[in-house]
């Protein structure tokens, strides 16, 4: 669905702007009106050769003033399914863009990071989707970031856990992200941004990150705020060295993939990797793509230090961030994975969920009923809406709350009109374009209207008041009313924008049950 993105999308850009001071040196960019755009800048050293598989290191200086005007390489990914956009791939991919409309450095405008989905497997800070010059017009400095992905961001093994000080491997994706807030801090002020007043925001993977973020102490102080898009911190989380949830170990995970590739038998397994290429690491690796993808599932992993205990466990004893909180879901979630289930049956349907759901589960085959083979479908997009996506965020919101961090709810109905999108609903990843104002061009009048630009409108105000002050409400806006576990109430936001409460509230108990009894699904990835 990303390349229809990047199809429709326009980027316009103008003459290089005035050279700016960051780590490393003089940058200059270019202009889209009056926003300025910093593409490609390196916030880390390129994780290549001997720095692959190793926490990123410092940027190294250059001369001059380098030219910032061409986004930097996606890291190297599977070929994406669902349609999705792809870039020129390079291990070289430690770089972030920045969009700013502030032409002063003291201005202190709101900053918002945003960390990128795709499973940790694909995608780009890069992709068109997340073009940051409305949000940047309208007040917020925008930082795209890429992060290491799949097997070169989340690869361990006893080898590489034995060079590092701490005794740990896998987080390096992670580790990135953390960087580049670093970065953000130490240099942001110069695009104007206020490094005090910073706020993470992603969807999908991205979000599942920014949930983990608030649980590690190593982003601890960081960020200010938080927006977690359809992604949170339940579900199987892998651990380093001990078996969980039915999830192999990381390092015996690694250990297979070395076995792999013949660099098991190496007097230095972690030299011998380092000296396979990026294609022999993916195709010995086999990254899982979707929610219900096979292969293997890679992502920030429990390793005591970056993430020091199960990030669920951690929200629900109180070890989070206690920031301001905004998260929410699609009414429709589950509809871009239904391809990825063999069930097409009703019967394959019941028993998939008696599987699952153990004691609760005749609760939810009552709620989500299959009668007959055609209601599958509609019941499995249900199931897995709520089961991966809202009832996780009702139990993040709980728990923010409770531990007196000003939270809010959101969940997102509206479909677009266009056949091209109307068959999908209100589905996984559709929000971001209303997040990041992209449906103006005229290409994208094909697929969305005024009442899509008019909403929009509305969910940018409410973002960006958030990043500003903590609050999304604000002069002119529907009022969005604060989360507690009392009145549970949210926010909807489609055709028109009202307030809400007790959303699936039964199946999201019923699930909640469920949960405490067995494991549940996996953080859904995209």
């Amino acid at each position: 669905m990303n390349l229809v993105w990047a199809v429709l999308l326009t980027s316009a850009a103008g003459g290089p702007e005035d050279p700016v001071k960051v780590d490393g040196g003089w940058i200059s960019g270019s202009s889209s009106g009056e926003v300025r755009v910093y593409r490609g800048i390196p916030f880390a050293a390129p994780p290549v050769g001997a720095l692959r598989w190793k926490p990123p290191q410092e940027v190294p200086p250059w001369e001059g003033v380098r030219a910032c005007t061409t986004s930097g390489a996606w890291c190297p990914q599977p070929r994406p399914l669902l349609g999705r956009e792809l870039g020129p791939t390079g291990e070289d991919c430690l770089t972030l863009n920045v969009w700013t409309a502030a032409r002063e450095a003291g201005e202190k405008r709101p900053v918002m990071v945003w960390i990128h989905g795709g499973g940790f497997t694909t995608g780009s800070g890069a992709s068109a989707l997340y073009d940051g010059t409305v949000l940047a017009r309208e007040g917020a400095v925008v930082v795209t970031i890429n992060y290491r992905l799949g097997p070169f961001g989340f690869l361990g093994h006893p080898a590489l856990s034995k060079e590092s000080p701490q005794g740990v491997s896998g987080n390096y994706g992670f580790l990135d992200q953390i960087a580049a807030l670093r970065w953000v801090r130490r240099n942001i002020a110069a695009f104007g941004g206020d490094p005090g007043c910073v706020t993470i925001f992603g969807e999908s993977a991205g979000s599942c990150s920014v949930c983990r973020l608030m649980v590690s102490p190593l982003a601890e102080g960081l960020f200010h705020r938080a927006i977690a898009q359809s992604g949170g911190a339940h579900g199987r989380n892998r651990h380093l060295r001990e078996r969980r949830e039915g999830m192999d170990p990381l390092e015996k995970v690694g250990e297979e993939i070395a076995h792999g590739l013949g660099c098991d038998r190496a007097a230095d397994p972690a030299e011998a990797l380092r000296g396979k290429t990026a294609e022999e690491i993916l195709g010995a690796s086999n990254p899982a793509q979707g929610l219900f993808g096979k292969g293997i599932k890679f992502g920030p992993v429990v390793d005591g230090w970056a993430l020091p205990e199960d990030p669920g466990r951690l929200w629900e004893e109180g070890r989070h961030a206690r920031v301001p909180f905004l998260l929410g879901t699609n009414a429709d979630e589950g509809t871009l994975f239904l391809r990825q289930l063999p069930i097409r049956t009703a019967a394959g349907y019941r028993l998939a969920v008696r599987s699952l759901a153990g004691e609760e589960a005749e609760a939810l085959l009552r709620i989500f009923p299959t009668p007959t083979d055609a209601e599958v479908p509609r019941a499995l997009n249900r199931l897995v809406t709520v089961g991966a996506f809202v009832a996780p965020a009702r139990i993040l919101a709980r728990a923010s709350a409770r531990d007196g961090a000003p939270t809010w709810l959101y969940h997102f109905t509206r479909v677009p009109e266009s056949p091209l999108m109307n068959p999908l609903g209100a589905f996984h990843g559709l929000e971001i374009a209303y997040v990041f104002g992209n449906l103006q061009s005229p290409a994208m009048s094909l697929v969305f209207r005024e009442k899509d630009r008019e909403l929009s409108a509305r969910m940018r105000a409410y973002w960006i008041r958030f990043a500003r002050t903590g609050d999304p409400n604000g002069p002119g806006l529907p009022p969005w009313p604060p989360y507690e576990p009392a009145g549970d109430r949210h926010l909807e936001l489609g055709n028109e924008i009202r307030a809400g409460s007790g959303l699936f509230r039964e199946a999201c108990d019923a699930i909640d049950a469920a949960r405490s009894n067995r494991p549940g699904p996996a953080d859904p990835p995209r």
